[in-house]
């Protein structure tokens, strides 16, 4: 790890495991940031998300407009809360770039719950209405056919939080 003081948080785990509670958790320490993907992803591109392949593009766009702001908020000693999915290996490779890029310490969150439990918190999620995207249990499924669990040839700092119910 760096001897700079802010540190990147990264969000690793599947739909409705938690990422984005614990992402607001995180940022609530002092001189630390929250971005959030679905914050941004909603009113710049929500109208032209209709498919996996169309977040990819959102996604992708939103990233390279982002990375010099990150990379200025790091440097600047501000800790950031990336409340992006860093759930499949291409995701982290971004990822870690930014860390090296702007010489931040990091830390992996990886939030490994069962279907089950991320599927039950998804049905509330949805029933709620607080979240900018509802998925359906067939879209999780096709989402967590991606996962990717980070592996310690990723070079990331991880924090692993297990699910109580597995």
């Amino acid at each position: 790890m760096f001897s700079n003081l802010s540190t990147l948080h990264l969000m690793c785990g599947k739909a409705a495991s938690g990422k984005s509670t614990l992402a607001t958790k995180l940022s609530q320490s002092p001189q630390t940031v929250l971005i959030s993907e679905d914050q941004w992803l909603g009113p710049l591109f929500g109208d032209q998300m209709s498919s996996l392949k169309d977040y990819r593009l959102a996604s992708g766009k939103l990233k390279t407009a982002m990375q010099p702001h990150l990379i200025a908020l790091l440097q600047a000693g501000l800790s950031v809360v990336l409340d992006f999915p860093a759930n499949t290996r291409e995701q982290r490779v971004w990822m870690h770039e930014l860390t090296l890029l702007a010489g931040a310490d990091h830390v992996l969150h990886f939030l490994d719950m069962s279907d089950a439990t991320c599927l039950a918190r998804l049905h509330q999620r949805n029933a709620s209405g607080s979240h900018p995207f509802t998925l359906s249990d067939e879209q999780f499924h096709q989402l967590a056919s991606y996962f990717e669990p980070p592996l310690p040839d990723e070079g990331f700092e991880i924090q692993h939080y297990r699910d109580s119910a597995s």
